[in-house]
């Protein structure tokens, strides 16, 4: 029940405009998935994930290439800013991967 409410709070003070959209992450027992969101627009504007990719490694390491996926999918978009949206999770380990990847790419926030 906690995660929801940490889900509301984050969600509820951030906005993803088309100048600044939002880097939403997702990260069950599985899979990874990030979008990037203009909320304006209700669009996606990037997307990336692990379902039914040939990735292999850690869980961390799907992360970091998901992170290094999405970042690239960012600069073809010409999106260089984003708003990280969270979730429900607490910014560490797979998380944090995920951001580290995206902002060794060159993807700002």
């Amino acid at each position: 029940m906690n995660n929801v409410f940490r889900a509301k709070r984050t969600r509820a003070k951030i906005h993803g405009t088309a100048e600044r959209p939002r880097l939403s992450v997702h990260i069950s027992n599985q899979h990874i998935t990030a979008q990037i969101i203009d909320d304006d627009k209700s669009a996606t504007l990037a997307y990336a994930t692990t379902v039914g990719s040939k990735l292999t490694g850690t869980k961390t390491e799907k992360a970091a290439a998901i992170g290094k996926e999405i970042a690239d999918k960012a600069k073809k978009a010409k999106i260089k800013t984003v708003v990280f949206d969270r979730g429900a999770k607490l910014y560490a380990g797979r998380l944090s991967a995920l951001a580290d990847a995206a902002r060794k790419e060159g993807l700002e926030f």
